[in-house]
């Protein structure tokens, strides 16, 4: 049989491109909707989509619905619930105006990935694709440490503790998820990694969406009634997951989350090349750092 196990690469790729027009829509939809509501956009919006594609890539790879046994269950419920978890801490530590702490502390996820990777599934990652994954690390670190430092020095201690925490959670939910896709056995890989990402969405859809009928209902009519533009998001968020979700179906968590960096790569360039400005000798060492990193990681 063809060895498809390359595919990680352009994947991973592909979901940090999608998930950046995803980020974007959700932005542009939080004031309207609020935190929560923009939250829901990807998950509600992006269910019908991630239905569409698994029914599409069962019939091209001739694959029926898997056998969902216990482990795939509960690996799919604490990837779904961390990943909502991770995000609500995220946004919780940046209401403190500590953005920049939290974006450089959540962006450790890569290293804990590798952890959690070889504790819970057993993921072997040499020592030289451990030392890219560092690499690049404190690269993209670096980079999100851009504006002063004065402000992540006195932002205290709670936004630190909640951003390597949300970091932790966005780790287990990715190591989770490539755990809940390994555990639907033999298969096409491609139709188990969007059935994983199927329903992951669906659960999350369904937890986020329950607590805000009973809380924030109103928000909830709002998120329906924005339905022309969420849709975008949601499909940007299904791509984004399909990408990450394939991903986690060839290789180890921890190589795909860290590929994914590239994502502040390019947006660093675009901010370089389109609004002409200047990179300060950090930022120029970050990205120098990014693609050692990830060249490294490509080698291994």
């Amino acid at each position: 049989m063809y060895d498809w196990t390359w595919l990680w690469i352009p994947a991973s790729i592909f979901a940090a491109g999608a998930q950046a027009g995803r980020n974007a829509i959700q932005r542009s939809l939080t004031e309207r909707l609020g935190t929560l509501g923009a939250t829901q956009v990807r998950f509600l919006y992006g269910f019908p989509f991630a239905l569409a594609i698994a029914a599409i890539s069962h019939l091209a790879t001739g694959s029926s619905v898997p056998r969902m046994g216990g482990s795939f269950v509960l690996f799919t419920m604490a990837g779904a619930i961390s990943q909502v978890l991770a995000t609500a801490l995220m946004l919780a530590a940046m209401r403190q105006r500590a953005f920049v702490v939290v974006t450089a502390w959540t962006k450790t996820e890569p290293v804990q990935v590798a952890v959690f990777g070889m504790v819970v599934l057993g993921d072997r990652i040499p020592l030289l694709g451990m030392l890219a994954i560092v690499i690049a690390t404190v690269g993209v670190t670096l980079m999100a440490r851009k504006p002063a430092a004065s402000q992540a020095a006195s932002a205290g201690w709670q936004p630190v503790a909640m951003g390597l925490l949300a970091g932790a959670f966005f780790a287990i939910a990715a190591v989770t998820y490539r755990g809940a896709i390994l555990s639907l056995g033999d298969g096409h890989f491609l139709a188990h990694a969007t059935w994983t990402v199927t329903c992951g969405l669906l659960i999350q859809t369904i937890v986020l969406g329950g607590w805000m009928l009973m809380f924030q209902p109103t928000v909830m009519i709002r998120v329906l009634q924005a339905w022309r533009i969420s849709i975008w998001g949601g499909l940007l968020g299904a791509l984004a997951s399909e990408g990450w979700f394939l991903g986690f179906a060839l290789t180890a968590a921890a190589n795909v989350r860290t590929l994914g960096l590239v994502e502040v790569l390019f947006a660093q360039i675009l901010s370089w090349r389109v609004f002409l400005t200047r990179g300060t000798r950090q930022e120029m060492v970050g990205t120098v750092m990014i693609v050692a990193g990830v060249a490294m990681l490509l080698l291994v």
